[in-house]
């Protein structure tokens, strides 16, 4: 692969994934066990990618400090988006750090090294710009395209559903005169959209449409985790740690004998699990969570710092960082109406999602589709329906 440069666009905070991105951008929210941009750079670095431009911006700290001046020793220069101007915006900010044809990638999606290679290698072919092309049954949540004899002949945002069976995969393979089309692209509503620019080329020139039919996952909201976690975990696609099958533990792990993990299940660095708790199917454990004995936790995924305390059950959870959930806290599975934001999200498969920082104590009860914001308290025996605000204290 001729390709030796990759701009990764993690600027965005993930607005739809709120209340997980409160403090945090979607990049850096869990696939698994560890964070999407860490699989984003996996698969450019397995390519052959030998420089990393990120464009940060929302809670940018949150992703330098994790990541620091390298990964896997390649190097790492990031950009900043200081205002969300729109995708085109985002990747002129790393003009600068650029020289030659490049690689651009969203940072929130989960991709494999096929489909990094296969856009690339098709540019090189062609000289042309080249994006990967998804196929997808429902293409009403993403951008949708048309391609005639490998080469795009219409982007389509937000379509109807059923209309279209291709979307765009955000993987795309430009030469370095990208730049110079984004700039003299038209603003729309004061934003500077990529969709745009590569509107422009679709009438003017060829952009060649590649298709694959690699790992391609998407987070757009909060149940969407446990869905992507699937796919690592079927995957195995899990920070390196002891294997039995489909079963992995870290090796500073302590998991206790009479404890029962079922594969597919990933537990943690430092991790603890308590006896006679089930862990699994279907669920990631991040760094240093405590599940305390006999409790349930399946179709999960439990982020670093947290602890379950004895006797609760878990089912399609997704908790936050540093979750504090009291004895016998209980949260079954859907199927839910999930509100986000104004709108309402029928019959999705989601327990609940907790947020960064908030604490149960003991007998708390979930109704299947509850959103709990960051730092909220929920005190003994609350029965939680619906959403929490960030910071409420709930009693009986």
């Amino acid at each position: 692969m001729n390709i030796d440069t990759a701009v990764v666009l993690a600027a965005g905070e993930g607005t739809r994934l709120r209340p997980l991105t409160r403090n945090r951008p979607k990049p850096m929210l869990p696939a698994g066990n560890r964070p999407i941009l860490e699989h984003v750079f996996d698969a450019l670095v397995d390519a052959g990618i030998d420089e990393l431009v990120v464009v940060v911006g929302y809670k940018r700290d949150r992703v330098q400090n994790h990541f620091g001046p390298t990964y896997r020793d390649v190097p790492i220069t990031y950009v900043t988006q200081e205002k969300q101007l729109g995708s085109g915006h985002a990747l002129l900010q790393a003009k600068d750090a650029v020289d030659g044809p490049v690689l651009v990638l969203n940072g929130d999606r989960l991709i494999d090294v096929g489909t990094v290679e296969a856009v690339a290698t098709r540019h090189e072919e062609t000289a042309d710009p080249a994006l990967a092309v998804v196929e997808r049954q429902d293409t009403s949540r993403y951008g949708a395209v048309e391609v005639r004899d490998g080469i795009i002949s219409d982007l389509v945002e937000k379509p109807r559903e059923g209309e279209y069976r291709l979307i765009n995969g955000g993987v795309y393979a430009f030469p370095e005169s990208i730049f110079d089309a984004i700039e003299e692209t038209p603003r729309q509503a004061g934003e500077l959209a990529l969709t745009d620019t590569l509107a422009d080329l679709v009438e003017r020139n060829h952009v060649r449409g590649v298709e694959v039919d690699g790992m391609w996952v998407d987070a757009t909201y909060p149940w969407d985790l446990l869905t992507v976690a699937r796919e690592v975990l079927a995957r195995g696609r899990v920070v390196e740690a002891r294997r039995d099958t489909d079963v992995w533990i870290d090796d500073s792990a302590r998991v206790h004998n009479e404890a029962v993990l079922q594969g597919p299940v990933v537990v943690g660095a430092d991790c603890e699990v308590g006896p006679d708790a089930v862990v699994g199917p279907d669920t990631a454990l991040g760094r240093n969570v405590t599940v305390g004995a006999n409790s349930v936790v399946q179709y999960s995924v439990v982020d670093a710092d947290t602890r379950v305390d004895p006797g609760s059950t878990l089912l399609e959870t997704v908790t936050g960082q540093d979750v504090h959930l009291g004895a016998n806290t209980v949260v079954p599975a859907g199927p839910a109406d999930v509100q986000v934001g104004t709108e309402i999200f029928e019959d999705q498969r989601l327990g609940a999602v907790i947020a960064d920082r908030a604490r149960t104590r003991g007998g708390v009860t979930f109704t299947p589709g509850s959103l709990v914001g960051p730092n909220a308290h929920l005190d003994t025996g609350v029965t939680v329906d619906g959403n929490v605000a960030e910071g409420a204290e709930v009693t009986r």
